[in-house]
């Protein structure tokens, strides 16, 4: 169904190809999983797919790439619409209507389906989804996971033989992650639509693939194989099979539930580990024994009378919408706060409150003792920074050189103070890269350096690893986690709860504009089926959160 030829693609004034040796085919039916570090060109494959690159792209294509029979060099992206779908990084930029039931039924009036075929696609749409109850809401006022699901969902209804997603469940919650790739699933079992997916959540996906193309590093030609076989000498693995790994399992576990059926022995060593560190005798302070460098979240920061950010009884209503009541939270200095729970919850408004975007309609917002929404922007922002979910909002200049600049001097921060942390995050970038040319995640590691040039007291980040890979992950976890211990306040809305198990000392929980739960997060996360890390899965009942954490008890 989808057949590339030995393709390489070269970007207008890129000195080298950013993939070459691109040669594999993807069956009808199956689902493939498109897998590799950032950067390394997973987009591009996925974009010569829909005939985007080079169309629209510009750039020169070499080689052959063919949907259904249709080269892609022949055919513009208009004239592959019936045959492929779909949907990238950045959903804001796939809307062309306003509300969620114009847009699901748009694609179907551009290839001209009758109105009855386009109303029963709608509602069979609304409901695979779970849209129903957004029908008639403006685009413009859903959540990052809400708008992701129409995004989907407006690429399903044309009823397309080729579905072609970039980071698909990047913005959606545990649940309706699942939602999603269950309906993909059905897809592909029962009507052969084919898949072809790039997703860094794999501890998700990689489970549901047929097939995995491993594009190891940039330039390298692609791998493709079973599943199992990529995840054994792939860079980016997830958590189950980092696990696997670690406890020498073969073959490597792609669920939790196989992982479980392995794991016995382990939890009898974790066990054993943690009676003898409870019971041995303490070493010689005189002579330490060698230990490899702790992984561990750090203690939550002892209790202070001061506090850098306090919510009461916080109420946020938009139109008839009532985002949030009844808020109470309270922030330290060096306490990092994961806030979690269903798209639309309200995670999103309560950032915008904490940093004078949102106007509450009742309750308080104390920022390093001021009201964020009635003080000045240069003001604020040495109090407070907003990392968004759309990174491209924090970034204007035509290079990220000249943002650092810009940056540093927001600041009256030291010159190159924003380079080194763009140096952290991203290394290998260059100042001359146009950010318009980074790949999504590599956006948001620029807007990340960028905010954090400031060193605000309070950082706040919406969906911070979303795009990420888990090399860049961890790089953004020790970054923060330096923060953390430095007295920065971190707070978080997050649907990856594998970064909330790595790196927060409490999670609070939101449904429908409410906190639920707020605790420490191993009380929070160990006893949530939806937001538990596959690691507690996995050994349950012993309360492990990380792969971190089991590799130093095993050291």
């Amino acid at each position: 169904m989808i057949r590339f030829e030995e393709v390489a693609v070269t970007y207008d004034g890129a000195p080298e190809p950013t993939v070459q040796g691109v040669d594999f085919e993807v069956p009808e039916g199956e689902l493939v999983l498109l897998v590799g570090p950032s950067g390394v060109g997973k987009s591009t494959v996925l974009n010569a797919v829909s005939g985007l690159v080079p169309h629209f792209t510009g750039g020169t294509l070499r080689g052959r790439v063919t949907v259904a029979g249709r080269d892609t060099r022949t055919h513009q992206p208009r004239e592959l619409a019936d045959v492929v779908g779909t949907v990238g990084q950045d959903p804001l930029a796939h809307f062309v209507t306003d509300t969620v039931e114009d847009e699901l039924a748009y694609g179907m009036e551009s290839l001209g389906l009758a109105p009855a075929v386009m109303r029963r696609r709608v509602e069979e749409t609304l409901d695979l989804l779970g849209l129903a109850g957004l029908r008639d809401r403006p685009i413009a006022t859903l959540s990052g996971g809400q708008r992701q699901r129409v995004a989907i969902g407006s690429v399903l209804t044309p009823h397309p033989r080729v579905l072609v997603l970039d980071e698909p469940t990047s913005a959606l919650d545990p649940a309706a992650a699942e939602e999603v790739l269950a309906v993909l699933q059905r897809l592909v079992h029962d009507l052969g639509t084919t898949v072809l997916m790039a997703e860094h959540r794999l501890e998700r996906v990689v489970q549901y693939a047929d097939h995995v193309v491993l594009m190891p590093a940039p330039g390298a030609p692609p791998l493709l194989g079973a599943p199992a076989e990529m995840m054994a000498v792939s860079p980016v693995i997830p958590p189950v099979v980092e696990l696997g790994r670690l406890a020498d399992w073969t073959p490597l576990p792609l669920t939790v539930r196989d992982a479980r059926r392995e794991a016995g022995p382990l939890r009898e060593r974790l066990a054993l580990a943690k009676g003898a560190e409870r019971t041995g005798p303490p070493r010689p302070a005189a002579v330490p024994a060698p230990r490899r460098p702790s992984l561990r979240r750090g203690k939550a920061p002892a209790s202070t009378a001061s506090t850098v950010a306090e919510v009461r009884d916080l109420a946020v209503r938009r139109g008839r919408v009532e985002a949030l009541r009844g808020i109470d939270l309270t922030v330290g200095p060096g306490e990092t706060v994961a806030l979690m729970g269903r798209n639309g919850a309200g995670k999103s408004t309560l950032l915008g409150s904490l940093v004078g975007l949102v106007t509450p309609t009742g309750g308080s917002v104390r920022v390093g003792g001021a009201t964020p929404h009635r003080i000045k922007p240069a003001e604020l922002v040495r109090r407070v920074g907003l990392v968004p979910q759309e990174p491209r909002d924090l970034l204007y200049a035509d290079t990220v050189g000249a943002e650092c600049v810009a940056a540093d001097r927001d600041a009256d921060a030291a010159p190159g103070t924003c380079r080194a942390l763009v140096s952290e995050l991203l290394p290998g970038i260059t100042d001359d890269t146009h950010p318009r040319d980074l790949s999504e995640g590599q956006r948001l590691a620029l807007a990340l350096a960028v905010v954090l040039t400031a060193r605000p007291p309070l950082l706040l980040l919406d969906e911070p690893t979303r795009g990420l890979d888990y090399a860049a992950k961890a790089r953004l976890v020790a970054v923060l986690r330096t923060l953390a211990a430095e007295g920065h306040a971190l707070v978080l809305a997050t649907h990856d709860v594998e970064l909330a198990a790595e790196i927060a000392h409490r999670v609070v929980l939101l449904a429908d504009g409410e906190v639920i739960a707020d605790g420490p997060t191993a009380d929070i996360v160990v006893s949530s089926p939806s937001f538990a890390p596959q690691v507690t899965k996995i050994l349950a009942p012993q309360p492990w959160l990380t792969v971190s954490e089991v590799r130093e008890a095993l050291a």
